[in-house]
């Protein structure tokens, strides 16, 4: 089997669930219905650090929130698809939009329902505190759970293998 670092080298994208992933699974519900999640601010740098370096970044979530959107495109995403029932076709509409092959993507899941897309992806990867059935099928599983640094671990690795990670010599980021 082919180390997880070994398949970085051709990752040219992102692929994160969010909640359970960016967040912690929380879900504060108020009297009128709204919703309020908590993401992690290390995360978010690493989101938006990766976008400027170029990376595709993605969020296939099945959840639909104002919050989410206002959220991935203060970081720089613009490729948000929230309330997805059927997250492989999305997926492939990514891919095809994007001209990506399958091992050019990590995916981060929590859950089942990121079950096919992780399988579907060069990288799988998961929180700590994913599903027992996502550990099993992820490349990598993180030693942070949802929302507490799990989605920059997974890019930071992977900008460094590429030599795109900050470096205290470098005049810019």
């Amino acid at each position: 089997m082919i180390n997880y670092k070994e398949k970085l080298h051709l990752i040219r994208a992102f692929v994160f669930d969010f909640d359970g992933v960016m967040t912690d699974g929380s879900v504060w519900m108020y009297a009128d219905r709204e919703t309020v999640r908590c993401g992690n601010i290390k995360d978010g740098f690493a989101i938006q650090y990766a976008v400027k370096k170029g990376y595709i970044v993605a969020v296939i979530s099945g959840a639909t929130s104002l919050s989410i959107n206002n959220r991935m495109e203060s970081l720089g995403v613009t490729q948000i698809y929230t309330g997805c029932a059927n997250k492989m076709s999305t997926y492939r509409k990514f891919l095809e939009t994007n001209h990506l092959a399958p091992e050019q993507v990590v995916c981060m899941g929590d859950d089942l329902p990121d079950y096919d897309i992780m399988r579907a992806s060069g990288v799988a990867a998961c929180p700590a505190d994913a599903a027992v059935e996502i550990k099993e099928i992820s490349d990598y599983i993180s030693l942070y759970p949802g929302g507490k640094g799990c989605v920059r671990d997974i890019i930071e690795q992977t900008l460094r293998l590429h030599g795109q990670w900050f470096h205290p010599d470098a005049l810019t980021w």
